[in-house]
C-alpha cells in the first residue's frame, strides 16, 4: 500500500459523504468566526428560521472592525460598533463562546485560535476568513470560507469541498543571518507565483521549517492563500505538542495522551507521493522585501528593483534597476495575523531597543490578542518601543484591512508585516512592502529600507 501523506490522512478522516463528481460531503471539528464575516452569517440563519448546529465547536473573536486606538474598546465608527453589537447578540442567542474586546481570548482569530488550544493537530477547522490556512502549522487541516459555506457549517456543522492536489515544499539547509519565517515564504511565492499553489494543498517540510517555532510555523503557513493555496501544512512534532500542552482549550489529562498517541499518526509517510514539489535553498537567501504590488513581487533586501511591471513600479513609485535599500518610507506597521505574536514583537523589539525611530516615520506595534499585549507588557517590551518612538496598541487587525479607521494615507511608503501589498489594501494609494518584523523595524529607526543584517 502506497504511503500516505499528512493531508490525505486528515482529509479521509472527514468524509462524511461522497456526493459525485468529485464533490464530498466533510465533517468541521472546529470553527472560528471573527465579527466582519461572522454577523452576516449569524443574521442569515435567523431569517431562514435555522439555529447554529454545534455552537460548542466554535469560538468567536472581535478583531476586524475594532478599533486598535490606546484604550479603545470598540469600533471606530457607528456602523463598525453595530456590527459588534450584532455579533454580540447572535452570538448570545446561539449560545456560541466569543471572547470579547478586552477579554482574555480576544484578538485575531488565526493567532487566539492557536494561543487557546482550539486548533488541534488533526481537525479540519474553517473560518471566514482567507487566512485560515494559518492554522495549518499546527497538523490542522484548515482553509478559509465565503458568506454561503459559513451559513452552511453555521446551520450543518459539514461542508461540501473538491479534493485538491497535494504538493511539497522542501525548505533545505539553515537560514541564513538575518532570515526568519517571513523571508522563507515569500522567497517561495517569488519563485513559484501567486497561482504557483492553485488548486493544491501544500506542505512544508525540511530542516528550516522543523528549527522554526510554533509562532514562525504559522507565518509561514499564512501566507500560503498569498501561493494561490487555500490550504497550508505543518506535520505535528514536539515543538507542537510543547506549544498546545495545557492551553484552555486544548485536551489534558488522559485525553492529552490519547490526542497526542493519534497527533503521532499523522506526519506524512516516507514514501508518500505527491503531486508537485519544489525546494528553496535557504542558506544562499537574503532577508526579503516586496517591491510591487502583488506578494510575488519581492527580492531580498540587497537586491535591485526589477523592470518588468511597470504598473505597479509606477503605483509604488519606484524605478526599475535602483537598490530597493535606501527607499524612504512613512510608515511602518507590526501586526497583522501574520506577524503579531510575542517571538514577533520580541524579535522588532530587540532591533529598536536603545535607539529611535526616525522622526518623519509613523511606526505602530499592535499585538495580535489580548493575552499577547498583556504578556509583552509583562516582559517591558511596550516601553521599549515607545521609547523608540513607536506607538503601541490594542489588539486586532488594524492597519493590515483598513477596515477599522486604521490606515496607510495616499501616496505614503509603508514597510509591514502583513501579508498582502494589494493595490488599496492599506488605504486608498497606499504603498506597501512586506516584511519580517525586524526589517519593519530596522526601516522604522533608519527612516528607509534597510538591511537588518546591518544591525
Amino acid at each position: 500500500m502506497a504511503g500516505r501523506t499528512l493531508f490525505d490522512k486528515i482529509w479521509d478522516l472527514h468524509v462524511v459523504d461522497e456526493l459525485g463528481d468529485g464533490m464530498q460531503l466533510m465533517f468541521v471539528d472546529r470553527h472560528l468566526i471573527h465579527e466582519l464575516s461572522g454577523h452576516r452569517g449569524q443574521l442569515e440563519i435567523a431569517r431562514r428560521g435555522l439555529k447554529m448546529r454545534n455552537p460548542e465547536l466554535a469560538v468567536g473573536s472581535m478583531d476586524h472592525v475594532v478599533s486598535t486606538a490606546p484604550g479603545s474598546r470598540g469600533g471606530n465608527a457607528p456602523w463598525a460598533d453595530k456590527i459588534i453589537e450584532t455579533f454580540r447578540a447572535e452570538g448570545k442567542k446561539s449560545g456560541m463562546k466569543i471572547y470579547d474586546i478586552g477579554q482574555d481570548g480576544q484578538g485575531i482569530v488565526h493567532v487566539v485560535g492557536p494561543e487557546l488550544g482550539f486548533t488541534l493537530p488533526g481537525t479540519l477547522l474553517v473560518c471566514g476568513d482567507s487566512h485560515t490556512c494559518t492554522h495549518g502549522a499546527l497538523g490542522s487541516l484548515a482553509w478559509g470560507i465565503g458568506t454561503t459555506e459559513l451559513v452552511h457549517v453555521l446551520a450543518t456543522q459539514t461542508i461540501v469541498q473538491q479534493k485538491p492536489k497535494k504538493m511539497r515544499v522542501d525548505f533545505r539547509g539553515a537560514p541564513a543571518r538575518g532570515v526568519v519565517a517571513k523571508d522563507l515564504i515569500l522567497a517561495l511565492i517569488g519563485k513559484i507565483g501567486t497561482a504557483g499553489g492553485m488548486g493544491y494543498a501544500v506542505e512544508y517540510a525540511d530542516e528550516a521549517i522543523r528549527g522554526l517555532s510554533a509562532e514562525g510555523r504559522m507565518t509561514v503557513c499564512n501566507l500560503s492563500i498569498e501561493l494561490g493555496a487555500k490550504v497550508g501544512m505543518i506535520a505535528p512534532d514536539q515543538t507542537t505538542y510543547d506549544y498546545l500542552k495545557g492551553r484552555r482549550h486544548a485536551p489534558a489529562g488522559a485525553h492529552w495522551e490519547q490526542a497526542l498517541a493519534h497527533w503521532k499518526t499523522l506526519p506524512s509517510d516516507a514514501d508518500a507521493k505527491f503531486d508537485t514539489e519544489h525546494a528553496i535553498d535557504c542558506a544562499s537567501l537574503a532577508p526579503q522585501i516586496t517591491w510591487g504590488t502583488s506578494p510575488e513581487d519581492v527580492i531580498g533586501v540587497d537586491g535591485r528593483i526589477p523592470d518588468h511591471k511597470p504598473d505597479a513600479l509606477a503605483y509604488m513609485g519606484l524605478a526599475a534597476g535602483k537598490p530597493i535599500a535606501g527607499t524612504k518610507v512613512d510608515r511602518v506597521f507590526i501586526g497583522s495575523c501574520t506577524n503579531s505574536r510575542l517571538p514577533d514583537l520580541r524579535a522588532a523589539a530587540e532591533v529598536v531597543k536603545g535607539r529611535k525611530a526616525a522622526k518623519h516615520v509613523q511606526a505602530w506595534v499592535v499585538p495580535g490578542s489580548w493575552r499577547i499585549k498583556q504578556d509583552a507588557e509583562a516582559e517591558g517590551l511596550h516601553e521599549v518601543f515607545r521609547a523608540a518612538g513607536f506607538e503601541w496598541r490594542e489588539a486586532g487587525c488594524s492597519m493590515c484591512v483598513a477596515a477599522n479607521g486604521d490606515y496607510v494615507a495616499p501616496l505614503e511608503r509603508c514597510v509591514s508585516t502583513s501579508n498582502r501589498n494589494f493595490v488599496g489594501r492599506q488605504g486608498p494609494r497606499a504603498r506597501t512592502h512586506l516584511a519580517s518584523p525586524a526589517m519593519a523595524a530596522a526601516a522604522a529607526i533608519a527612516g528607509e529600507i534597510v538591511d537588518v543584517r546591518g544591525f
